[in-house]
């Protein structure tokens, strides 16, 4: 794998509106499983505004570090949401698009009926009010989905499944976006609209994204910084400073443009 040159066109950026006063904290951070190490002394930032991938070998703690923030897991250290108003609130909101989404093909399905059961407390199968619907409808729009929500699950392709896996982890919209390799599955070019959206995204709505790739060539230019993770920080900062690592050259094989 080639790194990108160092005259490659800068990536997309910081949110230019946001308010940077949104931070979520993750400090001491540490998780066991059977004795052993899976995460040790993690300290992150993850501002309002800002792409922050998370990269690193398989078995280095990225989707444990997931796990961690979203509360699914014991953990040792401790996790701080701080909104605009210097505000600790008890349970930000958290919008989650998750590594593997394989559903029956043949299952009777809809767009609509997955958004029923997240926001709605009936059965989908009793019906689907007009305004989960109205909800689901919003949704969609704001990743260009809209006119998929009568589809049946099983026959929409990866890149129309990630964005509807995307609309309902906006609804509602997010203080932060969490994503763990959503491009499995999904061509290069349904990659590049992918990332393309969800860097729209992120500055029109102001959340915090924590994005899990090992999509180095897209992290590149999409992400504001970049984390590469093995059971600890190993380093953090700028996407072309991480890549150009010895220990990220190392780990992932890759060799400079001459």
């Amino acid at each position: 794998m080639q790194l990108p040159p160092d005259n490659a066109p800068a990536h997309h950026g910081v949110a230019p509106h946001r308010c940077g006063e949104c931070c979520t904290t993750l400090k001491g951070i540490g998780v066991r499983h059977n004795g052993k190490a899976v995460l040790e002394d993690i300290d992150l930032h993850l501002h309002c505004g800002e792409l922050t991938a998370v990269v690193g070998e398989n078995g280095a703690g990225k989707t444990t570090l997931i796990k961690c923030l979203l509360g699914e897991i014991p953990h040792s250290g401790e996790v701080h949401f701080l909104d605009a108003a210097h505000r600790r609130p008890d349970s930000p909101v958290i919008g989650y698009v998750p590594q593997h989404s394989s559903f029956d093909k043949d299952a009777p399905v809809s767009v609509l009926d997955l958004f029923a059961a997240s926001l709605a407390e009936r059965p989908a199968c009793l019906g689907v009010s007009r305004a989960v619907r109205d909800a689901a409808l919003e949704g969609l729009r704001r990743t260009g989905a809209e006119d998929l929500i009568d589809r049946r699950v099983g026959t929409l392709s990866g890149g129309e499944l990630q964005r509807v896996l995307l609309g309902l982890a906006l609804t509602p919209v997010p203080n932060i976006l969490v994503l763990d390799e959503p491009m499995s599955g999904v061509d290069h070019s349904g990659r590049e609209q992918f990332y393309e959206l969800l860097s729209h995204l992120r500055r029109e709505y102001d959340f915090a994204v924590l994005l899990v790739s090992h999509d180095l060539a897209a992290l590149a230019r999409f992400a504001d910084r970049m984390v590469f993770l093995d059971r600890r920080i190993v380093c953090e900062g700028p996407p072309a400073e991480v890549l150009r690592d010895p220990r990220v050259r190392e780990a992932f094989s890759l060799h400079s443009v001459a």
